[in-house]
């Protein structure tokens, strides 16, 4: 049996709130558990020590036992010191798409025409001027 330490859903809609627990893979998300491990409470601020409690000595138990950690459990057990930080990749998932970078150097491209467009005929205006 594959056991994940993972997030289960609680509270109502838009106040959320989640249990820490060990729970079988082919599980659903808020399905049977195995064991409760503490709780998530996101509403909290985030230096409250409140905002996440965890039984340490179980999730070292489960861990020492095969257990993997979902990422978000991985991050908070990182910040509590029970796991070793590991290197992420950064996924560009906020970089744009290709057309929406094509339209944006269009956009510039016109901005910056129209910009020496309305420069060009300011210079000669005084050019003509000098001139009479």
């Amino acid at each position: 049996m594959a056991i994940k330490i993972r997030l289960a859903r609680g509270g109502s809609k838009k106040r959320p709130f989640y249990r820490i627990v060990a729970a079988d893979s082919r599980m659903p998300r808020d399905g049977r558990y195995v064991e409760k491990l503490g709780t998530y409470n996101p509403l909290l601020p985030k230096d409250s020590e409140e905002r996440v409690k965890m039984d340490m000595e179980r999730v070292q138990y489960w861990l020492g036992e095969g257990a993997q950690p979902t990422d978000r459990i991985a991050r908070m057990l990182e910040a509590a010191g029970v796991l070793e930080k590991k290197e992420r990749k950064n996924m560009n998932k906020a970089e744009p798409g290709t057309k929406a970078k094509e339209r944006a150097e269009e956009k510039a491209a016109k901005a910056a025409e129209a910009a020496e467009a309305a420069a060009a005929p300011a210079e000669e205006a005084p050019a003509e001027e000098s001139a009479e």
